[in-house]
């Protein structure tokens, strides 16, 4: 006789799977309703500490080569196609093949955008004048409900491949995709920390998204009484704020562009002397 062993889920935060600090949990049941595993309900004391290891590693990954980080990138695809099946028990598998193309899409761009997003400069003085990104830090997530595994990647993937690191949390509704996808980020060559996936209550964690002053921008796929608290939170500290409506089509053709990524670095202009 096999004894069946139920799952102990664990967020994903700074590269080690964590318990929510309070210890609170909700159950989650399967499509037949029977009890699946217990989700851990993470706080405001867990975002913080989710920003504290953003920020140790934020640093080391933007300093690698957009080379290497599209090689990681792809190979974190490779992953998920390898678990596509157990991903998909828990979306669908047009989803999780959906955001295997995404994947792959920001792969390629993660070496290339910088050809689309800088630029040199004419001007009338003596001088070589270009325009470069920079990744502007960490950046808070919040994913939508529906396609909890696309629309998460989707807002987290531009952020990644142009050099930042991710504080995100996860769909309320369905948040067993970013546990999968945890474990597969355990595994892969991202270093620990520049994703940061948490689950809970938004109503438990959105005004601290909205208010840490080490997060300096937000992507959040919100309703709009929602929307409008994190704007209202974000003005004190001078963040970016990208909102999506919660009826998104995720798997439109007009989120494979590297636009996505220029909304989270910022332009850095140098002026070169050249001539006598």
């Amino acid at each position: 006789m096999t004894l069946k062993i139920t799952k102990t889920p664990k967020c994903y935060v700074g590269g080690a799977f964590i318990r929510s600090e309070s210890g609170r949990v909700t159950p989650l049941t399967d499509a037949a309703g029977d009890f699946l595993c217990n989700i851990p309900l993470c706080t405001k004391k867990d975002l913080r500490n989710a920003v504290e290891a953003a920020a140790k590693a934020g640093s080391g990954w933007a300093k690698r080569s957009p080379y290497n980080r599209a090689q990681i990138l792809y190979r974190l695809a490779e992953m998920l196609e390898a678990r596509a099946d157990e991903m998909a028990a828990f979306t669908s598998a047009s989803e999780v093949r959906a955001t295997i193309d995404r994947i792959v899409h920001f792969a390629g761009w993660a070496d290339k955008y910088e050809q689309v997003l800088g630029s040199v400069n004419p001007v009338a003085s003596s001088h070589f004048n270009f325009t470069v990104t920079e990744p502007i830090g960490i950046v808070g997530v919040i994913a939508p409900d529906e396609a909890p595994l696309l629309g998460l990647m989707t807002l987290i993937l531009p952020i990644i491949a142009g050099g930042n690191s991710v504080v995100a949390l996860a769909s309320t509704k369905s948040p067993y995709p970013s546990i999968l996808l945890g474990e597969m980020l355990a595994t892969s060559d991202l270093p620990g920390g520049v994703v940061n996936l948490l689950t809970g209550e938004r109503k438990d964690m959105l005004s601290t998204f909205a208010t840490h002053e080490h997060i300096r921008a937000l992507a959040a796929a919100v309703d709009q009484a929602d929307g409008t608290l994190l704007q209202q939170g974000a003005a004190a500290s001078v963040k970016r704020v990208k909102l999506f409506a919660t009826d998104t089509d995720w798997s439109s053709s007009d989120h494979d562009s590297p636009y996505p990524i220029r909304d989270f670095t910022e332009a850095k202009t140098v002026w070169h002397p050249i001539g006598a």
